[in-house]
């Protein structure tokens, strides 16, 4: 009987992350960049077009076309729906949790392995994106599965791992093109202290090419359409981002965001990182150098956002084990680590729960299905850590340590705050979407309103709940009798009463308005 149930514990640690991957309510999309891939991959599907990313009718050179493949490759297959258009981030974070779940095997050894994957899930960072449909967290996915396959290189005949390391390279370079040598020149320094050579063995040029193959298939596609080749108008993409741009930071810009978008986890991962200096060579550098070089490297780089360090994330989630190991273990520490994760940051948690539900909860635009979960998660989250005692076990705080993250990421997770990202627009569009005007009725979109991000945010949201989404017009005079047209052109509906009917308008689709040509 313990045998047979042994023998399904694989399958109960998988069960584990339902709660913190799956959501069981309704989906929106946000409008960047998901919505734009998600609109991108719409058109693939009612266009036929695989090659070339559009938006409307014209071609999108500045980014490849991986992602919205995959979202449309996913709804041609299991329907088209949102969840569909989810899947292959899904899978990818599925994945990133198991390869997590190895490094740690390998770094330290099985025992606890399940703990850095759990606290992978729970970092805010990593949450928010594997339930969003962009490449980073397949992108940083592949990253960890890199950094996994450069471990488990001990010599020139790990064959399988040599090749694992060649192919992920040429995948995420399909995924986000030149971010993949940022971590490639991170690991530098431990593939030169491998002094294996594995990279002048012919299984890691043949994984190269295996992995460079959707590219390549790819670029030999999309030329034909082009002026030049598809690798200028991607290296143009990288010289914008380069150079000064609304997304450029100063160079410190890491060093206080990282500790922030890592919460809660952010003060263990540090004390781990510190600790891990003195460790032997493999663990210091995948834990320490790989990750400071990294985001030395990002510092540089003229534009800097959160999700640039996602692909670190898994070496964070190794170093916060570490770190809470080493508090624990501390005769100098464990008082003072057992003090403020059972007193201060509950009474803080807390604190900040009855001034969100007596101050804000009125004045933020949340419904009662959400406020009910942030306050139910906050309040399971404090008292969780509240139980840590000094009398507990190293499994016991471990344990202890996950439920108050894992409870509170849960309830947040099924509120919709994460997934229902734009319910206001998703409502109002499914009324749009019942009305016998609309019903079965081809809706055109007037390009002209398109001047601006929220205009531009609006109508990729609109565009993905418009239910027949027809072409984009220069202007509303191209409109034909009877036909529906989303604009923001006032002026000529006004100067034109005769001609035009405003069918909707509401003050959360403003300033787009669904029109009639009479």
């Amino acid at each position: 009987m313990v045998n047979k149930i042994l023998k399904f514990r694989y399958l109960f640690k998988l069960f584990v992350f339902v709660p913190l991957i799956f959501s069981f309510g309704k989906r929106s999309y946000i409008a960047f960049d998901e919505g734009f891939y998600a609109l991108q991959a719409r058109w693939i599907l009612e266009k036929g077009n695989w090659t070339i990313p559009l938006w409307w009718d014209e071609y999108v050179l500045d980014r490849t076309i991986g992602l919205q493949f995959l979202i449309a490759k996913s709804q041609d297959l299991f329907g088209r729906n949102i969840f569909s258009a989810y899947l292959p981030t899904t899978v990818a974070s599925i994945l990133m949790l198991f390869t997590t779940y190895k490094l740690h095997e390998e770094l330290f050894n099985k025992k606890y392995a399940i703990i850095s994957p759990l606290i992978l899930a729970t970092t805010y960072i990593w949450f928010d994106y594997s339930h969003l449909a962009t490449q980073d967290i397949i992108y940083s996915c592949l990253v960890t599965i890199g950094v996994l396959a450069l471990v488990k290189i001990k010599s020139k005949n790990n064959k399988f791992y040599i090749l694992l390391f060649g192919i992920w390279i040429g995948l995420a370079f399909m995924m986000k093109t030149f971010l993949v040598f940022v971590p490639l020149l991170s690991l530098l320094p431990y593939i030169f202290l491998k002094k294996n050579n594995f990279i002048f063995i012919k299984f890691f040029w043949l994984g190269l090419l295996i992995g460079f193959i959707p590219f390549l298939f790819w670029t030999f596609s999309i030329n034909p359409y082009l002026d030049k080749n598809i690798i200028f108008y991607l290296v143009e993409k990288f010289n914008f981002l380069s150079s000064k741009n609304t997304f450029t930071n100063p160079f410190y810009y890491y060093y206080w965001n990282v500790p922030l978008t890592f919460l809660p986890w952010s003060f263990f991962a540090i004390i781990g990182a510190t600790y891990n200096i003195s460790q032997n060579k493999d663990i210091k550098y995948i834990l320490v150098i790989f990750p400071l070089i990294l985001i030395a490297i990002l510092s540089i780089f003229s534009t800097k956002t959160p999700y640039y360090t996602l692909q670190i994330s898994s070496i964070f989630s190794l170093n916060t084990y570490v770190g809470i190991k080493y508090l624990f273990n501390s005769y100098r520490y464990s008082r003072f680590f057992i003090f403020m994760t059972s007193k201060i940051i509950p009474l803080f948690i807390f604190a900040l729960t009855f001034t969100y539900y007596f101050f804000f909860k009125d004045s933020i635009n949340f419904n009662s299905r959400e406020n009910i979960f942030i306050i139910l998660g906050l309040l399971s989250f404090g008292l969780s850590w509240s139980f840590i005692r000094h009398k507990n076990s190293f499994k016991e705080i471990l344990i202890i340590l996950i439920i108050g993250p894992y409870l509170f990421t849960s309830f947040i997770l099924q509120s919709g705050l994460f997934t229902d990202r734009s319910r206001e627009i998703r409502e109002k569009m499914e009324y749009v979407s019942s009305l016998d005007l609309v019903k079965n009725q081809m809706i055109m979109v007037d390009k002209k309103g398109i001047n601006n991000s929220r205009s531009q945010s609006k109508i990729i949201r609109i565009s993905l709940s418009t239910p027949k989404l027809g072409v984009g017009l220069e202007n509303i005079n191209q409109l034909k009798k009877s036909e529906l047209a989303w604009t923001t052109d006032l002026k000529t509906i006004k100067n034109n009463d005769d001609s035009y009917e405003v069918i909707f308008e509401n003050d959360v689709l403003n300033p787009w308005k669904l029109i009639l040509k009479k």
